[in-house]
């Protein structure tokens, strides 16, 4: 146990990447101790990549590149100015909603802050906002692309906790309001502390167009719902409600309705039973296509192609991080070093508050210096039977995970959107890392709430019956 976790800690110092890290330590145990024949040490790294929901992995992944490509990004941005623009600090709370908007198509942090984050802090920047509070904003509202659906750290937690994807996806949508709530909070009182106002006049015109995609977007399900009602079968139904949208949006050229039709395509879909998670994620990837060859027309064959190649690089760097993880992760157990920890766990305290408070501690700190694929994937068959004796869900558990894992995104040494917004800001990690500092509050304040009061997570999923 101490050469498996010694060696892989030795080498992510020596600046590994993590991938590596965890094959080399594995390999070396078994070499040196021979706990299994190499067949089936080749059968565990295989098997974790024979996983029917890891598929989805590649059509998330591809389906936030098309958006990107699609000119999704902008029709968005133009929408939420629109929506929350004459507010006290106007582009930051833009910044909030552009994510929460955009976060229903990528499922990925890195996804939302490259992509709608790089229109967001140059926005900022040009209105005469502080670079340090645009990368900041930025930073904390990335975080929301992984809480709410569809998300990539849900659809390998599920792999790895044998949890309903479809569960998880549900149990994300309220933690992501509070979050959302708070992040806009926290900015308003930055504003009237810092004297920002609005970047956008207030016109009634404008509130009313964009209230009215809202309107429009929620108003399909409902139809839908009335034509079933009505003795219409749902295929027919559905079929009806998405010529009439494309009819309109047509017509009208909204701003950003077909972007907001995503997520509930693909809740709806999977809440209605036509699609798997899994199957939900080429459903995005055709909505994508339909955006950007046909309606927006927006697509060449030379950015489809990009984003093709551009799916296939980080496809391929998730698996290798998979396959490795799957390895260490069960050398782990065989090492005895997860039924260590769990003894040790239930020797400092039998109460799940107290549990909770050291398991949140404990992502935080892995979150900083690992990859949030390899920190699910080593951590979750550790942590899944503690969390069982404690009596708290895996799906619950699974979304203190992601979350805890998201704020390890922003913290350094390995926090990955740190590097992106350093990147597109061009302040260096230092300066980037002390400009997110305060706006982690709301964060910790979502941290907080979400973990300990398991009805905000657990409500939604338990009412439609995805969780008994």
């Amino acid at each position: 146990m101490l050469l498996l976790i010694g060696s892989f800690l030795f080498l992510l110092i020596l600046g590994t990447p993590v991938a590596v890290s965890m094959a080399v330590a594995s390999l070396a145990y078994l070499v040196i101790y021979g706990v299994a024949p190499d067949i089936i040490a080749a059968q565990r790294m295989i098997a974790g990549v024979e996983s029917f929901p890891l598929i989805a992995v590649p059509f998330f992944i591809l389906a936030g590149n098309l958006m990107n490509i699609a000119g999704v990004t902008g029709r968005i941005y133009k929408f939420a100015l629109s929506l929350v623009g004459w507010m006290k600090g106007g582009l930051a709370q833009v910044n909030i909603i552009g994510s929460v908007v955009f976060s229903g198509m990528s499922g990925t942090a890195l996804a939302d802050a490259a992509g709608i984050g790089t229109i967001e802090i140059k926005a900022m920047k040009d209105h005469g906002y502080p670079v340090e509070a645009a990368v900041g904003v930025t930073a904390a509202s990335a975080t929301l692309g992984p809480i709410f659906p569809p998300s990539l750290p849900f659809v390998i937690y599920g792999m790895m906790a044998n949890a309903s994807i479809g569960a998880l996806f549900m149990a994300g949508i309220i933690p992501g309001v509070v979050m959302t709530f708070l992040m806009m909070l926290t900015v308003y009182i930055f504003a009237k502390r810092k004297g920002w106002g609005s970047d956008t006049p207030f016109e009634l015109k404008q509130l009313l167009a964009a209230s009215l995609e809202v309107v429009i977007v929620l108003a399909f399900p409902v139809a839908i719902y009335l034509m079933i009602l009505a003795g219409m079968s749902v295929n027919i139904a559905v079929l009806i409600g998405l010529a009439v949208l494309v009819a309109l949006d047509w017509y009208f050229d909204f701003s950003a309705v077909m972007a907001l039709m995503t997520p509930v395509l693909l809740i709806g879909g999977m809440t209605m039973g036509w699609f798997t998670p899994t199957e939900a994620a080429v459903a995005a990837v055709l909505w994508s296509l339909f955006l950007g060859l046909v309606r927006y027309r927006t697509m060449t064959v030379r950015t489809l192609a990009k984003a093709s190649f551009d799916t296939i690089e980080t496809t391929a760097s998730v698996l290798f991080i998979v396959t490795a993880a799957s390895i260490f992760a069960w050398l782990l157990t065989v090492s005895q070093a997860a039924q260590l920890f769990a003894d040790f766990m239930f020797s400092l305290t039998d109460n799940w508050w107290m549990f909770l408070i050291i398991v949140n501690i404990l992502l935080l700190v892995v979150g900083a210096f690992l990859d949030t694929i390899a920190a699910i994937s080593i951590l979750v068959p550790i942590l899944m039977p503690i969390a069982a004796r404690y009596g708290i869900d895996p799906v619950h558990l699974g979304v203190i995970i992601t979350l805890n894992l998201m704020i390890g995104l922003l913290t350094p040494p390995v926090g990955m959107v740190l590097f992106v917004l350093s990147r597109i800001s061009k302040l260096s990690v230092e300066k980037t890392t002390l400009a997110i500092l305060p706006w982690m509050i709301p964060l910790f304040l979502a941290l907080g709430l979400i973990p300990f009061i398991p009805a905000i997570t657990m409500w939604l999923p338990t009412q439609l019956g995805l969780i008994r």
